[in-house]
């Protein structure tokens, strides 16, 4: 996939394309029937391209530290993209002065820049400055550079509409499996094994902690039933049932949210390696033990609980 980076304007550009706009965050099945959509209506000799942004424009313009995670961080993103056949993304920096294009603008001087045939959105759709512009705005304007408009009705899970701000209040609160139905998939986090304390080891369950997952939209604290998938440069990946601890680790003094995972009936060193973890269903809230016994004896537990639940017995 190309990446295109957009500061101001995109690149002059005339190879044809449909063009699918909207900020993905998540890539729900929302955003995917948007995409299966575009894949269907594309013409001949068309590659499919997204146009989206860099940030969550609730993050750039009110400062709203709730979207400044995200659901599906860069190349997270893009592996997602990938596999609907996205050839091109365009990756818009947002900031308060990209904000301040017209609607207008942002059609007749922007996108006309590209050899765009068709354009896809959601119902809905709203763009331009202050989110003027609407979907019957949108057909307006690109009938006058040639461009033809499908919108894609929006998508419901139990009368309400999927949308990436409901799915991170379900992460927050610890509701996986609504997740996945939302998102047609386990909520993953990918980070690079780092070296922690080694208590896990000491106290008999050696654990991987995570790094590099700031950028990731945090789970209810507590523990969670889950799997990893270990990715190789060379070879088949491995995937491993695992126990997830997200949280502070109260019980041990922790410093900051932490995302460790305990690999059942797993012996190697994963030091370095690339790991997807997927966050399956919530087992129970995070404890503050009296002791290291009692924390020992309720992972024991947890241990026997999830190897029951995956058959594992």
């Amino acid at each position: 996939m190309e990446i295109i980076e957009v500061t101001k304007q995109p690149p002059y550009d005339t190879a044809p394309l449909t063009l699918v706009i909207g900020k993905f965050d998540g890539v729900h099945l929302g955003h995917q029937a948007i995409l299966q959509t575009a894949n269907e209506v594309k013409g001949e000799g068309e590659s499919l391209a997204v146009f989206s942004f860099s940030d969550h424009p609730l993050w750039i313009l009110r400062k709203d530290a709730e979207y400044q995670p995200k659901l599906t961080p860069g190349q997270e993103k893009m592996h997602i993209l990938k596999q609907f056949d996205v050839s091109r993304y365009y990756r818009v920096q947002f900031t308060e002065e990209y904000a301040k294009i017209t609607a207008g603008e942002f059609v007749l001087e922007h996108l006309s820049r590209l050899n765009v045939k068709r354009i896809v959105v959601g119902e809905g759709f709203r763009f331009g400055k202050g989110g003027d512009g609407s979907v019957e705005g949108l057909i307006e304007l690109c009938s006058q550079i040639d461009v033809s408009v499908t919108v894609v009705p929006l998508m419901k899970e139990h009368g309400r509409k999927i949308s990436s701000t409901h799915i991170r209040s379900l992460i927050k609160g610890g509701n996986m499996e609504a997740v996945q139905a939302l998102l047609g998939r386990p909520y993953s986090i990918t980070g690079e094994v780092v070296h922690g304390e080694a208590l896990g080891r000491t106290l008999g369950f050696p654990t991987i902690n995570l790094g590099g997952i700031e950028s990731y939209v945090e789970p209810k604290t507590g523990v969670y039933l889950g799997a990893v998938e270990i990715h190789h440069e060379e070879g088949a990946n491995e995937i491993w049932n695992v126990l997830i601890s997200a949280g502070y680790r109260p019980t041990v003094n922790g410093q900051g949210y932490l995302v460790e995972a305990y690999l059942i009936d797993y012996a190697g060193d994963l030091y370095g390696k690339t790991v997807t973890v997927s966050f399956l269903r919530y087992m129970r809230g995070e404890i503050k033990f009296t002791g290291l016994d009692a924390l020992i004896e309720q992972m024991e537990m947890d241990k026997k609980e999830a190897k029951a639940l995956l058959g594992m017995d």
